[in-house]
Formats: structure tokens, sequence, C-alpha cells
């Protein structure tokens, strides 16, 4: 109360002093206010308010942090591109924020877990500008299910301009864990084809444990943070960007976008991403939620452009017989595609592959007599090619005819001549900018022809398939082939499917060519896995084309329901449920076609689990489960019903698994 009084006669003096103190601090917080502002130049949420994403802006430099339902998932992460003349990663101004606007798309796939998809996001573009006054923005979409960003510089033409780093980090918390594949080392493996994308995941490992191949992390790649999941890829690629992996420096929770090695190119062009047009990159698509989102999500589609114009008619989902996973090299031969064709028939599968060197062993005139033959039969004819050039050394055949605009033309003419429904093309040499125009190159000039593709030893197709609906399936995974290889394979092989639904297959199609319901023949591998394991493949795996690991002479030995099972399955899916999982443990997913549900299940680890599943969802009450038989017998069928649809008690046996038709 005294040292107030003493300020109730004027001081001129202190008021002076206290005017310019006032200033100060007046200027101070304007100082701070517009730092501020600098700092936080974004907060995005999802239409439901579920996610969000801050973007900041400090010191120059662009970074973003995600929260769901207010639990930090990823740490303040760095932003921002360097071109050979450019560098849009630091010493950034603020030119503006968009205001938030809602994204609404739909489209139609046949080649994934639904059909008919709805996208909702809610759009926010931060616009910047670096040193020498060139902009670029960052686009950032946050759906319900995840975040996605993309880079894009307007001011791109006629000049011709290479991105030499990106420098897109994801940075975790340093307790979360991940479920990784590694990326192969290029040039090495088998006839130097590596990358593939055919390696082991590791699960369940610390963040920041060094990758064991030395070439860094593929896509997609799953993490759980603060007991949320994480799956991160990318989309939208084409041939101006080079296909990236992620890399991380030993014992750090910082992933970061990478490019690939100079080799992994079309032989005599580039492998840095290069454009002299407006130029997006492909989105950076972050999956966000539980393991039911991770299982039920498409935000690997959802942000790939549209469909291209192509005819309809011909792009048709199926099944197919192929005589090479079990029977091998020597047996492609005239008779024994006869017996492929006549298989798929008497399966009403729709189609039949034919592999390697088929154009010496059969040769052209007799594989047109073949296609005829097949079309008699309601089943067409899929050919395999060596995607040739110098990446690699493999010498199967036919090789070098798809190398040119001009050959893939020849040549896909005079298959459509001779009825022939689509190809296979594998042994590419890996994600350089030049291989991923190769691609896209081929899938343009396939459509033209009304050919339906698959591509093998091949990169991700991160969500080509909705854009080339005629991209039926790509392997990009350590299929059924290896473990009819190595023991060590067929061992891993539980586990290893286990995983798939959350990672490899969560939003593309995968030819893994599954389902070898009898045994392997021509073959030192013996299978560890039970004949109803491999059934609920066919189910639980996506592909646009299944090719199925078995012969005629093993489905002989199955019983008639496993065939009708077989022959009735559905091509493509309209819908599907997560019903229970963990990656590399277990998993059961349900996918509906028409008014019928279809629940596969399998069990990654050798030991039987006694589960309550919950399928109140499925709205049914009433079905048949086919499992495990007793004794000799591969398989048994029971008739099913749903006293109490929402605790189903349930034995899934060790590396074994069933399928439920409701």
């Amino acid at each position: 109360m005294a040292i107030a009084a003493t300020f109730t006669a004027p001081n001129f003096k202190y008021l002076h002093m206290k005017k310019i103190v006032s200033l100060c601090i007046a200027a101070v917080l304007f100082i701070y206010s517009e730092n501020l502002f600098a700092q936080a130049a974004a907060t995005v949420s999802s239409p439901d308010k579920s996610i969000t994403a801050t973007v900041q802006l400090k010191e120059g430099r662009i970074s973003y942090t995600i929260k769901k339902n207010g639990t930090t998932v990823i740490e303040p992460s760095s932003l921002g591109i360097t071109m050979s003349d450019a560098d849009f990663s630091k010493e950034l101004k603020l030119i503006s924020v968009s205001k938030p606007a809602l994204v609404i798309d739909s489209y139609e796939t046949l080649t994934a877990k639904k059909k008919n998809i709805q996208y909702k996001a809610t759009k926010v573009i931060v616009s910047l500008k670096s040193t020498n006054g060139k902009q670029m923005d960052i686009i950032f979409n946050i759906s319900n299910d995840g975040v996605a960003f993309r880079y894009y510089f307007p001011w791109l033409k006629i000049e011709l301009k290479t991105i030499t780093a990106e420098h897109t980090t994801y940075i975790f918390n340093k307790d979360a864990k991940a479920w990784l594949q590694p990326m192969s080392v290029a040039k090495t493996g088998w006839e130097q084809c590596h990358p593939s994308y055919e390696e082991h995941y590791l699960q369940n490992i610390p963040v920041g444990t060094p990758t064991p191949l030395k070439a860094g992390w593929v896509y997609p790649a799953l993490f759980q943070t603060n007991n949320v999941w994480v799956l991160i890829t990318e989309a939208a690629l084409d041939g101006t960007y080079c296909g990236t992996r992620l890399q991380n420096d030993s014992a750090s929770s910082v992933y970061h976008v990478a490019f690939p090695d100079p080799r992994e190119v079309f032989t005599g062009k580039g492998y840095l991403p290069q454009n002299n047009q407006p130029w997006y990159s492909p989105w950076r698509i972050i999956t966000i939620g539980n393991l039911k989102t991770i299982a039920e999500s498409t935000l690997g589609t959802d942000l790939s452009p549209k469909a291209i114009a192509v005819d309809p008619s011909f792009i048709k989902p199926g099944k197919a017989s192929w005589s090479w996973i079990n029977s091998k090299d020597d047996f492609i031969v005239y008779d024994e595609q006869v017996k492929y064709i006549d298989y798929a028939a008497d399966m009403h599968w729709q189609y039949c592959l034919i592999d390697a060197d088929w154009d010496t062993k059969i040769g052209y005139d007799k594989i047109k007599e073949l296609s005829a033959y097949a079309k008699a039969k309601n089943v067409g004819l899929l050919l395999w090619y060596n995607s040739a050039g110098a990446w690699n050394t493999v010498k199967y055949h036919p090789k070098d005819l798809l190398l040119t605009h001009e050959s893939r033309e020849k040549e896909f003419s005079r298959l459509e001549e001779m009825g022939i429904k689509g190809v296979k093309i594998d042994f590419f040499g890996g994600d350089g900018s030049s291989m991923i125009q190769y691609y896209i190159d081929i899938l343009n000039d396939a459509a033209k022809h009304h050919l339906l593709v698959n591509f093998h030893g091949a990169t991700l197709p991160r969500g080509w398939a909705k854009t080339y609906p005629h991209l039926m399936t790509t392997e990009a995974i350590y299929g059924m082939e290896m473990v009819t290889f190595d023991q060590r394979a067929a061992d891993a092989e539980p586990s290893h499917c286990a995983m798939l639904p959350f990672t490899r297959n969560a939003f593309d199609p995968m030819d893994f060519t599954p389902m070898n319901l009898y045994k392997l023949t021509h073959s030192k591998s013996i299978r560890r896995t039970t004949s109803s394991f491999e059934l609920a493949l066919s189910v639980l795996f996506l592909s646009g084309i299944q090719h199925y690991a078995e012969n005629p002479e093993g489905m002989s030995h199955v019983p008639a329901y496993v065939k009708e099972f077989l022959r009735t399955l559905p091509n493509s899916w309209d819908d599907v449920k997560f019903i229970d999982g963990y990656p590399g443990k277990y998993a059961i997913i349900a996918r509906k076609s028409g008014d019928k549900w279809y629940v596969a299940a399998i069990n990654g680890e050798n030991a039987d689990k006694k589960l309550v599943l919950d399928l109140s969802a499925l709205k049914k009450m009433k079905g048949t489960i086919i499992s495990e038989g007793e004794g000799t017998e591969l398989f048994q069928q029971k008739e099913l019903q749903l006293t109490d649809p929402k605790k189903v008690n349930i034995t899934l046996k060790a590396n074994g698994g069933f399928v439920i038709t409701l």
C-alpha cells in the first residue's frame, strides 16, 4: 500500500521512463508474437478431429508434428527439398497458409480390399519461398485414418530441374517399435536381380535398429508408438520421380526419405527426380490408428491419380493355374500346358500362366494353338517376359522385346492378335526414375492392346493399380516360390504370411502365388503350414489375378467341398472387416462379396491359440467352417451356428488356419 501511495503524486521523470519501458515491452511482445506466428505456421485436423498435424517454421526450417487423440505420433520432423540450383530446406520464408478445405473423392477398384471407396480429408497448403525467391508449396491432406503431404513447385517450366535430396523425416519416440523389411543392395542376389522387395521382415525391433543390408527399409513400413500404429508409404509415383525408401542412422529414431542406388536405372538413363513442368512430388502417406485402421484403410490408393482412360471390358480379375511353381523350367512344354489349361477349366478359373522360355520350348505358333484351345474352355492365357536390359544377367526369355515403344507395339500387337489376355514381366532393376518410367511406359502400351499386366521381380506398385486398372498384381514380396527353393523360407512362412495384411498387402495387390494344399513337388522344402492355413491365403491375400501354387495332382487329394469353395470363391471384394490379429503372430480378416462374408484366419506361430472372436459386425448367424482335419485328413468342414456373434470361441491351430463362409 505504501508503495502504491508513492505513485499518487505526478512524477514526470518516472512517467517518461515508464513510457519508454512500455514501448520496449510492446516491441518485445510484437517480436515475440511474430516469432510465434513464424513457428506455428498451420495446424490442420482430420474431419473427425482425431488427428492433427502442426506445421512449424523456425529459423527458416520447416517441420511438422502429428498427434492422434492428443498423443504424439510423429515427433517434430523436418520437411524440404534440395534442387541442384536451389535449396528449399533452409532459410525459408512463409508466403501464406490456405484456409482449410474439405476434399471429397470416390473411386472404384477391382484389385483392392474394397470395390467402392470414399475418401474425405481436410486440405491445407503451406506456401514458402527460398532465398532465390522461388516458391515451394507443401500440400497437406488430413483424413480420419492418416496424414498425407506432398511438395509442389508451380514455377517450373521449360528448363529441366533435378532434385538431389529430399529432407522429409519421420521421427518417433525412442521407445517405439518397428516391423520393417530391409531393402536389398542393388546388383546383388541371383543373376544381380536385386532389389526386388524380397526379404523377410524384422519384427518388433527397437526404432533405430540398423538395417542389416545397409540399403534402407522398404515401404510400407510399420511402427507402433505410444500404443498407436503407423504405416508409412508413398503414392502417385511417376517417372519424374524415383521410388524412395527409408534410411535411419544407427541407434536413431529418425527415419528419412532416401533415394535409390545410382545403379537402379534403365540402361543409360538417370535415377534422380527430374522435371521441366510444374511439379508434384509423390505423396508421403502416414496411416495412423489401431490395427483395424491399418487392415481396413485404403489411404495408399486414395491419393493415387484417377484411372487412365482405358477400355474396361478386358479388365477381369480372376484366378490362374500355373505349372512352373511346382514343376519348374523343364515342364514349360505344350502337353504340360494343355494339362494346366484343363485344370483351370475344371476349377472354373479364368486364366493359365505359361512361364519362361515358352518362345523356344513351345513357340509362337503352338502358343496360338494353346490360346485357341484355352478360349474354347473359357480360359485365357498369360505369357511370361524378361524385362531385359543390362540391369541384370538373367538369361530367361523372351528377352529384349519390351525395351522400346516400337518393340512393345510390335510384340503387344502380336499377342493381342493371338488372343493372349495378359503378360507377366520379370526381373526389373530397382527404383531409379528412369526405371519407374519404364514400368509406366509398359502399362500405357499394354492398355492399348487390352493386355493385363503382372510385374514380377519388381518394385512396390505404390497405388498404381488404381491409376492403371489393368495392373492386376505385382510380386514385390518374398513369396511362395522362395518357399519351394529354401527350407529356411518354408520354416518362416507362417510368421511371414501373418505380417503381410499389415504391411505389403495393406494397399497394393500382391502376387505371393499362395495356396499349396497338398505338398510341394520338385522341391526339397517341407511345408510347415497346415493345408487349411494355405486355403485361408486364398481369401486373406489380395491380388487381381491369384496364381495358385497347387497342381492338378495335389488338388486330387483335397475333398470335393474344398474344390467347390475354390470354384466359387469371388474374384474381387466389396468390403473388408478386421476381426483380430497381430503382425507376424496371427491375422483374421473378413472379406465381403455380394451378401456373403468370408473370414480367413492364419496362425503365424507354432502353438495353438484359443480365441474369442467378435463377428457381430458381419450381421450373419450361420455358415460353414473349413479347418484342419483329423488324423490323415487334410480338412474338415462343419456347420457353424453363431448363437452369440460377439463371443465366438474358436481354436486356431499351430501354424494353422481356417476359412468361414457366412
